[in-house]
């Protein structure tokens, strides 16, 4: 398991054990917290939330990158369940680490990481394996990049929230019902749905002053342009226009590669569409349009840096703009992932439910 460690620049307490218990993955947890107190300096354990990823053990050294990124956002504790096919027992390390050297007299936090390598067929009893490892009080999110449904489904019990990401499922009416399922159970963080964030913040910028806010209620027609796997992100941006303006989204139906469907307004039709772009080699939105019936159209595009904003208004005249730094990345949005659990967006399930009636799948 030492291939799993890290260069950081302090790493302090190591713990590992073949063919293991719970209850002795727990002890032991518990020991490395003594011998930081036994020390004498200010050391104190990170004490924000427990994550739980269920991955697969090949790919556990990818997952270990992709929260290395996610800088301030990592979690205090971290269970990674690393899943081998054919194994029977457990084995398990554990370390506890400070990524900046304090200086004399400062306090410095730590964060907990450890892993546990299991087989395929304790994942439906999962939740008895992590309940002792979590730290009681704090906030529990399971994510689950693999699939391993079941591992989900058995920690319910002891986790708050849910980290997904929509668009690992290929069919979006089943990441929608998936997605509603859970948030039925706990409360869901959406990568798709952060995806997106940038577009929705922009559009809802765009139409804030008072002089173009009147524009929300004459708009005729939606153009949302996605990459290739994203079709659940767009779907997702149109259901949060739809229920943000009070629109009744019919479902879409496909022509030509391309989604269509039609939303009845306040005071007309909209026309949406969804657009796949084979050139997007990342994940979520490529482009916006937003037209009016008053002749005014709004485009938000990706770009170098940010987004490429143009407006065109209704006398012909056009201006265009940079939205710097719109564009997180994917470290990014899984950081924002895990900052969302500690907060609460009333809009994603309002938005989930119009694009559940969008890909035929209201009941």
């Amino acid at each position: 398991m030492a291939d799993d460690l890290r260069d950081v620049s302090w790493l302090q307490g190591v713990w590992s054990e073949q063919d293991t218990t719970p209850a002795a993955i727990a002890n032991a947890l518990q020991e490395l917290l003594k011998q930081r107190h036994a020390e004498g300096q200010a050391y104190a354990p990170a004490r924000v939330l427990n994550l739980v990823v269920i991955a697969d053990r090949e790919w556990r050294g990818e997952i270990y990158n992709r929260l290395e990124r996610v800088g301030r956002f990592h979690p205090s504790r971290l269970i990674l369940c690393a899943v081998e096919p054919g194994r029977t027992t457990l084995d398990a390390w554990a370390t506890t680490r400070i990524d900046v050297e304090p200086k004399p007299g400062e306090p410095a936090l730590y964060h907990e990481e450890l892993v546990v390598e299991m087989g395929e067929h304790h994942l439906p009893k999962l939740d008895a394996i992590v309940d002792p490892l979590v730290v009681s009080d704090l906030a529990t999110v399971v994510w689950s990049p693999h699939g391993h449904s079941q591992a989900v489904d058995s920690l319910m019990r002891i986790a708050q929230v849910v980290l997904i990401d929509s668009e690992e499922e290929p069919d979006p009416r089943a990441a929608a019902a998936r997605a509603r399922g859970l948030a039925g159970e706990a409360y869901v963080v959406d990568l798709a749905w952060l995806r997106s964030t940038p577009w929705r913040e922009r559009v809802a910028a765009t139409f804030d002053p008072a002089r173009w806010r009147e524009e929300l209620h004459r708009i005729s027609a939606v153009t949302v342009r996605h990459g290739p796997d994203s079709v659940i992100t767009g779907l997702l941006f149109i259901g949060w226009l739809a229920s943000r303006l009070g629109w009744q989204p019919g479902e879409i139906i496909g022509q030509n590669g391309a989604l269509f469907a039609r939303a009845k307004g306040r005071r007309q039709d909209v026309q949406l569409r969804l657009d796949p772009d084979p050139t997007m080699s990342t994940p979520g939105l490529a482009g916006v349009t937003i037209d009016t019936a008053s002749g005014v159209e709004i485009a938000l595009n990706r770009g170098a840096g940010g987004l490429t904003a143009e407006r065109c208004s209704r006398d012909g005249s056009t201006s265009t703009w940079t939205v710097l730094g719109a564009s997180r990345g994917e470290a990014g949005i899984l950081g924002e992932g895990v900052r969302q659990a500690l907060l609460r967006d009333p809009t994603y399930k309002p938005a989930l439910e119009a694009g559940r009636v969008l890909v035929g799948s209201s009941s």
